[in-house]
C-alpha cells in the first residue's frame, strides 16, 4: 500500500492533523510557535519565510492543509482586548497563492465570514458531536456540502457564564466545563489543554475532507 504524506500548516496542537492521521496520512505539522503537545512530526517555522513557496519541500507531500489565524473574523473579536488583531484576509490570500504554486491538492480552513472561495461549512452536528463549531473549508478539489443536524444535538451542558439555563452543546475552551467533557465533545484530542482545544477543529472534520479527496483520487486512477 502506498504511503501518503500530509503537511499541516499553522498546525497548532494538532486537531486537523489528528483527522488526517485517522484518514491514513503520515502528517508533518508546521507552526511558528512551539507545540510541545503536538503528537506527530513537527517543524517549527514561519509559514511565510519562503514567500510564495510552502515551508519544507512540497514535493514530499500528497496533500496540504492550512489553517491561517482566524482572529480577523472570529465572533470573539467583538470583545475588547479578547483577541489580538490579525490580518486574516491578507494571510488567506498569501496562503492561497502559496498552495496554488505548490501544485499539491490543498484545503484552507477558517471561520465563517473569512474570504474563502467556494467553501463548504462543517458542523459538529454532522458527525454526531456535541459541539456546533462551524468552520469553512476551501479546497482544490470538489467536496460535498452536508446539512447541519442541530435538532439531533440533545446534550446537557452548563453555560460558560453564570446563566442557569443548560445548553444542548458544549462550549470549548472554557473553565466551567471539565476538560475531559470538552475532549469527548470534540471527539478526542485528549492531549490538548483548554487553550489548545479552543483553537482546534474536531478531527472528524479533517478526516471527512481527507477521505473525500482520497475517494476522488481513486476515481481518477
Amino acid at each position: 500500500m502506498t504511503r501518503l504524506y500530509a503537511l499541516d500548516l499553522f498546525c497548532g496542537a494538532g486537531g486537523a492533523s489528528a483527522g488526517l492521521a485517522a484518514a491514513g496520512f503520515d502528517v508533518t505539522g508546521v507552526d511558528i510557535a512551539e507545540q510541545p503537545n503536538y503528537p506527530y512530526h513537527f517543524e517549527q517555522a514561519n509559514v511565510f519565510d519562503r514567500g510564495t513557496t510552502p515551508p519544507l519541500n512540497p514535493g514530499r507531500f500528497d496533500f496540504i492543509w492550512a489553517s491561517p489565524p482566524c482572529q480577523g473574523h472570529t465572533a470573539y473579536k467583538r470583545r475588547p482586548n479578547h483577541v489580538r488583531a490579525v490580518d486574516t484576509d491578507g494571510m488567506i490570500a498569501k496562503v492561497r497563492t502559496m498552495l496554488l504554486n505548490s501544485g499539491v491538492p490543498y484545503v484552507i480552513e477558517n471561520v465563517p465570514g473569512a474570504p474563502l472561495r467556494n467553501a463548504i461549512t462543517l458542523c459538529g452536528s454532522m458527525f454526531g458531536l456535541n459541539v456546533r463549531r462551524h468552520r469553512c473549508f476551501e479546497s482544490s478539489f470538489y467536496m460535498l456540502q452536508p446539512a447541519c443536524s442541530h435538532e439531533r444535538q440533545r446534550g446537557d451542558f452548563p453555560q460558560a457564564t453564570n446563566r442557569k439555563n443548560r445548553r444542548k452543546t458544549c462550549e470549548i475552551g472554557v473553565w466551567r466545563i471539565p476538560l475531559d467533557v470538552q475532549h469527548r465533545a470534540m471527539g478526542g484530542l485528549e492531549w490538548m489543554t483548554r487553550e489548545e482545544l479552543s483553537e482546534a477543529i474536531p478531527p472528524a472534520y479533517s478526516q471527512w475532507i481527507a477521505e473525500q479527496w482520497l475517494r476522488s483520487r481513486a476515481d481518477e486512477v
